[in-house]
């Protein structure tokens, strides 16, 4: 059978194996790294990122973040927008007001994906960096072990 054209292109490719090639869950965690960086790459969504932060998983009101950060109500729910689709805050609602706080598991995951791959570094100047931020990171090899 004679393929031609954009057919043939089709035909090549999908006879490939796509799985083999593309690491789908690599590049999923790299669009959420980035739509998460990008979210707290902003000086009033940062503000209200690392207030959530302090307040824990008891959250805060909306009209008390706006309050505490100075940014009005309307500009206010779109920052929160933003970093509630990237993953890092989470709301509910209790009767009139909307609670906001820190999604941790969003925020692990980020931290998680920009650390994978501290254990490999080779450089002795990143040692004292990599301690401080994550000392159980990168524990030595007992003897014995595999890896």
């Amino acid at each position: 059978m004679q393929v031609r054209g954009w057919r043939k292109a089709i035909f090549f490719y999908s006879s490939i194996d796509i799985a083999y090639y593309v690491d789908y869950r690599r590049h999923m965690e790299m669009k959420a790294a980035v739509a998460a960086l990008g979210a707290l790459a902003q000086e009033s969504r940062l503000r209200v990122f690392r207030l959530l932060i302090q307040h824990g998983e008891a959250g805060l009101a909306a009209g008390r973040i706006a309050s505490a950060v100075g940014v009005p109500h309307n500009t206010l729910s779109t920052h929160l927008a933003i970093l509630q689709n990237a993953g890092l805050v989470t709301s509910r609602r209790e009767s009139r007001s909307i609670i906001y706080r820190i999604h941790f598991d969003g925020m692990r995951g980020l931290m998680a994906y920009l650390l994978q791959d501290c254990c490999r570094a080779e450089h002795a100047s990143i040692e004292p960096l990599l301690a401080s931020l994550a000392p159980d990171c990168c524990q030595p090899n007992q003897p014995g072990d595999a890896s």
